[in-house]
């Protein structure tokens, strides 16, 4: 039986679906559905055993054996202000399940985020050592509870105390794709855009405000959901390897980039226009992301990862411009 937390949520629920897909159906979903945003509709072809609510969790594990805990839920807005919440959330409960997985014994796979490397000058090199990562400095309030966590288990790496036998926390950058229509505007851009650009109207990127680099040339580590997917599916069977990796493709590309990829799916030609970025968030705005994963190749991960114009093709053409958005 796997645990998927945030099993309802983007990543977590194509994780589900990789595990129906390969065959499990015993697989336990923690997460709350809520009554506004259509959570609901990420499972609906999905068969799970059971749907426990984040505060059952705990009582729900006890005298419990699982084959893994994929530990995926969490606040992620990234402008959450609320940080006793994010903190209980994001932090507190993951040293629940870390606990309880180490007396257990129960391999368990956690999602950390790219939000950790903060704006980036210090590199986004997966060095998990406790030195590299207490020179990162978050700058929100959600980087920033995923950090501690890693802090907390690389410590104990460390000190070799308090640890599953097999555990991995997962840096994710700017993954997309099915599923993820509820974060509102903490979805990818090209889930935000895709229905005003099918309707004609064009689509608006931000203009750069940084010598050097051209309107929409701002880029990140985009990745395809299934890639990320595919990452969390192999460290699953790799019970030997721990630690803490990058899950982006090492490629960074524009956001022009993406979005004329979107345009030739549709078999259009491009309509972008570029407006100024609102000054209050030009001093934090992230230019440029691009993921080292040279930890998880040295590791033994030797898939590769899909292009941006493929991938956002398959997103397009067997999601996006569906009726039936959902997988």
């Amino acid at each position: 039986m796997f645990l998927v937390t945030g099993g309802a949520g983007f990543i977590g629920s194509n994780i589900v679906a990789s595990l129906n897909e390969a065959g499990h159906t015993d697989v336990v979903v923690n997460d709350l559905l809520g009554r506004d945003d259509d959570k609901w509709r990420n499972l609906a072809k999905r068969q799970i055993a059971d749907i426990v609510p984040p505060a059952d969790l705990m009582a729900w594990l006890d005298s419990r054996k699982l084959d893994a805990v994929i530990h995926m839920g969490a606040i992620s807005d990234t402008t959450a202000r609320d940080a006793d919440l994010v903190l209980e959330t994001n932090f507190r409960l993951s040293l629940r399940l870390l606990d309880w997985c180490t007396v257990t014994r129960t391999p368990f796979i956690y999602a950390s985020s790219a939000a950790t490397y903060g704006d980036g000058t210090q590199g986004f090199d997966d060095d998990w050592s406790p030195e590299a990562l207490r020179k990162l400095q978050p700058l929100n309030l959600y980087g920033w509870s995923k950090h501690l966590f890693d802090l907390v288990v690389v410590d104990r790496y460390v000190k070799k105390e308090n640890l599953p036998p097999h555990w991995a926390g997962l840096k994710f950058f700017n993954v997309f794709g099915p599923n993820e229509y509820h974060k509102g505007p903490m979805a990818s851009v090209l889930a935000k855009v895709f229905d005003g650009a099918k309707s004609g109207k064009p689509v608006r990127l931000f203009k750069s405000h940084r010598e050097g680099i051209a309107d929409g040339d701002q880029r990140r580590d985009f990745i395809y959901v299934d890639d990320a997917v595919a990452v969390v599916r192999w460290l699953l069977s790799a019970r030997s390897i721990n630690g803490i990796f990058n899950v982006g493709t090492g490629k960074a590309e524009s956001f022009r980039d993406m979005i004329g990829a979107m345009f030739k799916a549709l078999g259009r030609p491009a309509n972008i226009e570029y407006v100024d970025m609102p000054e209050n968030i030009r001093g934090q705005y992230q230019y440029f992301t691009q993921s080292r994963v040279e930890n998880l190749r040295r590791a033994g991960y030797n898939v590769g990862f899909t292009s941006l114009e493929e991938a956002v093709g398959n997103y397009v053409k067997g999601y996006l411009d569906r009726t039936d958005r959902y997988r």
